[in-house]
């Protein structure tokens, strides 16, 4: 039976070598890594799938805290949600879309910070509502696919059309 739990009970070693196994080593030099160059990952919203039998670590959510910086210099805080991994011999066993939903209920709806991600428009569009409309004029610092910007807000506080997207820093 597969349980949810929070992240920080984990071996930061066993979240690394799961991160290896479903990204690859070269991982770091991804744009994602990039955005949250520098922080502490969100303990509280970030989550891992474990084996309760087995004793062992099959998928992980991490949340990061970041903002869009919009041409007046704003800085606009959102959490940014990933990677969100699975092992691969686990892939497609409902264990990414457990770890979501769990991940948004620890989320108040009321809660004003919109969640960002790189992902797949269409997965993450059907079952989770983010979407890239509006993610158009955003830039980040490194390579992406426009289309994979994705976002999710539960407010009707608009965001700005064009900004980048970096770490959060006060």
């Amino acid at each position: 039976m597969t349980s949810i739990i929070p992240l920080a009970e984990i071996d930061p070693q066993l979240v690394e070598a799961l991160l290896d196994a479903a990204f690859g080593k070269d991982r770091h030099d991804r744009t994602a890594y990039k955005l949250r160059e520098g922080m502490d990952m969100l303990e509280g919203l970030s989550l891992a799938a474990v084996d309760q039998e087995k004793h062992e670590l099959l998928g992980s959510i991490q949340c990061w805290p970041i903002a869009l910086t919009d041409e007046k210099g704003q800085m606009h805080p959102m959490i940014m949600v990933g990677p969100v991994a699975v092992y691969p011999d686990f892939q497609r066993e409902g264990i990414g879309r457990a770890m979501m939903t769990a991940l948004l209920a620890e989320i108040q709806p009321d809660d004003p910070l919109p969640l960002v991600m790189i992902g797949d428009p269409e997965y993450y569009g059907r079952f989770f509502g983010f979407t890239a409309e509006g993610t158009g004029g955003w830039t980040l610092p490194g390579p992406w696919e426009p289309s994979r910007l994705l976002v999710r807000t539960g407010t009707d506080n608009p965001l700005p059309a064009t900004g980048r997207l970096g770490p959060w820093t006060r």
